[in-house]
């Protein structure tokens, strides 16, 4: 037994390895595009096959290190980085413009990133612009029909997350027992905006998902579609969430997939109750003062 067996944690690119059909990863290529090497090395990203089918990989790779941007490491998404994986995702998305949505390739995004690279630098040249167009691709890309599979191998943390993942058709993700850690915000920080104190929100967390982290919770709360329990299964359940995307947009239910569709199936888990009863109130006390502001 290796001694890594038990965590997926920085190892985006075994990941690919294990996933792919064997020697099929051309890495830095899209369509006719090429990526230079040097940009983004913390993304890897390219063309590769899974189960006889064209394929767009994109994912983190948590053994290098961007010497342009000294805090992107250890799967960090910097802002080269974030921009190589939008420009990956348009890339896919020119490659398959003229392809009926039966044929357009799926996006598989391998995630294991503890964050953002919030460095001073990449504030100043726009790392929220960065992020934000990755996100947009992402969407894009989803609503044009590419399936978009996020698999969740072993960090998935904070505004990282927010653009490499939640914005796919259908999230899987390792279960714990590797070790897989998925929170948006800690509970320290949640104490921070709320004002609650920690010990409360800590009580909280252990039956309330919403304030709680990790697969099983986000699984109850419809954020993870399938937990996947071994490493051998990766592969497989990807190509059948891939197939189940194509159908569910085959048939026009665009409304199961993507965000949209993650806070139905919370709410089908029980974990998302009141979600629908919320926007309807909110919607209702909108309709209210509507013509004051989009009249006036």
């Amino acid at each position: 037994m290796d001694e890594f067996d038990n965590t997926m944690i920085g190892r985006g690119r075994d990941a690919i390895g294990m996933i792919i059909d064997p020697k099929t990863f051309q890495e830095n290529s899209v369509g006719d595009y090429s990526f230079d090497p040097e940009y983004g090395p913390c993304a890897a990203v390219g063309t590769a096959k899974l189960q006889g089918r064209c394929i767009t990989v994109i994912a983190n790779d948590a053994q290098a290190f961007n010497d342009r941007f000294p805090v992107v490491f250890g799967g960090i998404i910097g802002m080269e980085e974030a921009y190589k994986m939008a420009m990956t995702v348009y890339k896919s998305m020119e490659a398959d413009k003229d392809k009926p949505m039966a044929e357009k390739r799926p996006i598989v995004l391998i995630v294991d990133t503890p964050g953002n690279g919030p460095g001073k630098m990449e504030e100043i040249a726009g790392m929220n612009k960065a992020t934000g167009g990755y996100q947009l691709a992402l969407a894009e890309a989803r609503k044009a029909g590419h399936p978009i599979i996020a698999c969740v191998i072993g960090r998935a943390i904070s505004g990282a997350f927010l653009c490499h993942g939640l914005q796919a058709d259908h999230i899987l993700a390792l279960s714990k027992d590797y070790g897989t850690m998925i929170h948006v915000m800690p509970i320290t920080s949640i104490s921070r905006i709320t004002k609650m104190d920690i010990e409360k929100l800590e009580a909280l967390s252990t039956s309330n998902p919403v304030f709680a982290a990790g697969v099983d919770f986000f699984y109850k709360l419809g954020g993870v579609e399938e937990v996947i329990n071994t490493v051998d299964d990766m592969r497989e359940i990807i190509s059948k969430h891939i197939n189940e995307v194509y159908a569910i947009k085959a048939a026009g239910k665009f409304d199961r997939l993507g965000p949209w569709g993650r806070g139905l199936l919370g709410e089908e888990r029980g974990g998302r109750i009141v979600r629908l009863k919320a926007m309807g109130k909110m919607d209702g006390e909108f309709e209210t003062v509507a013509d004051q502001y989009i009249n006036a």
